[in-house]
């Protein structure tokens, strides 16, 4: 959608795990390699959840930090959207346990299930919803616990997880130029099974053969996502900025879905992007999913490199298979 929605990020947050999972701890688990991780993925380490800890924990802790960002009281909310594809529980919604967590009674909150694509899905929704003065004070938090739904003896996909969650309070525009000038959604349900958890829905509910099997697990077609997310991730890129009319010197940082730093430095040499344009911590972080967009928006926010008035594109794809963007002026 190329149409300009009002709307100011006023603060962010995020909360990561201090339990750090390294290549080299990895190469004790399955039959894998620093030097093979790092050269296929980008990745040398990753945070996951310690007893006590889960997606809950996380996207409170995120909530608070941005609220405090954004010098608000989570009794100035007027709505909570928490993208996550490893909630709580299976229902009801985490956001729900989050209001209560904040101590914000009465307000809405729901779930947003679009995977690593989940926060930008539910940012373009807040926006809308701010824009239409439907709602002033949104609070929108990609949480997830990667660890929890990942097959640690399948290597070609364990070592891509992390845990973590980012957390935005958006309300309304500020100044006349502030905004989302440009937002897009998609999905291609054709591609749903590529990435899939197929144990303990209503199609294969729990039970002693699905957990034998593991099949409460995280499985993808490694081959077919990467073909996915490489062209989409340019085409994604490239449609943003032509709706505007930007060429890569207005662009002021790309805060990219982190799934694959291959993936994100094909995208950007293809497009002639800089270096320092591209937003990459997946060094760091591995794949934390919906909490990668969110905590890397964080991360750009409160290291200065963005001031008022430049231009943010988000872009994110993941299991559906979805992909979105958004094009913000800060």
């Amino acid at each position: 959608m190329n149409g300009y929605l009002a709307i100011s990020i006023r603060g962010t947050g995020r909360a990561l795990p201090s339990r750090v999972l390294t290549n080299a701890d990895f190469e004790k688990m399955v039959d894998t390699s620093d030097e093979w991780i790092r050269t296929r993925t980008g990745i040398l380490e990753r945070r996951i959840v310690s007893d006590g800890q889960s997606t809950l924990t996380l996207a409170v802790d995120a909530a608070r930090d941005a609220l405090a960002d954004a010098g608000m009281a989570a009794t100035d909310l007027d709505l909570i959207i928490c993208a996550t594809i490893t909630p709580e529980y299976p229902f009801p919604a985490t956001a729900c346990f989050m209001q209560e967590q904040l101590g914000v009674p009465d307000i809405p909150a729901y779930d947003i299930s679009a995977a690593c694509s989940g926060f930008v899905y539910a940012l373009i929704s807040a926006a809308h919803f701010i824009h239409h003065g439907t709602y002033r004070n949104v609070l929108v938090v990609g949480a997830e616990c990667m660890s929890r739904f990942t097959d640690y003896t399948d290597r070609g996909t364990c070592i891509l997880f992390g845990d973590g969650a980012g957390a935005a309070v958006i309300g309304p525009a500020e100044r006349e130029d502030q905004g989302m000038y440009y937002c897009h959604m998609g999905a291609d349900g054709k591609g749903a099974a590529t990435i899939l958890c197929p144990g303990g829905g209503a199609r294969t509910p729990a039970s002693r053969e699905t957990v034998d099997q593991r099949l409460h697990s995280l499985k993808m077609n490694g081959r077919e996502v990467y073909k996915f997310a490489v062209t989409k991730m340019q085409q994604v890129i490239h449609d943003a900025m032509v709706a505007q009319g930007l060429a890569a010197d207005d662009i002021a940082m790309i805060i990219p879905h982190q799934s694959n730093l291959r993936i994100i430095e094909s995208a950007r040499e293809k497009l002639g992007l800089p270096a320092e344009k591209v937003f990459v911590n997946i060094d760091r972080y591995g794949n934390m999913s919906g909490a990668s967009v969110p905590v890397a928006l964080d991360e750009v926010r409160k290291s200065g490199v963005v001031g008022a008035g430049q231009w943010v594109l988000l872009v994110a794809f993941g299991a559906g298979l979805t992909w979105a963007s958004a094009l913000i002026r800060t």
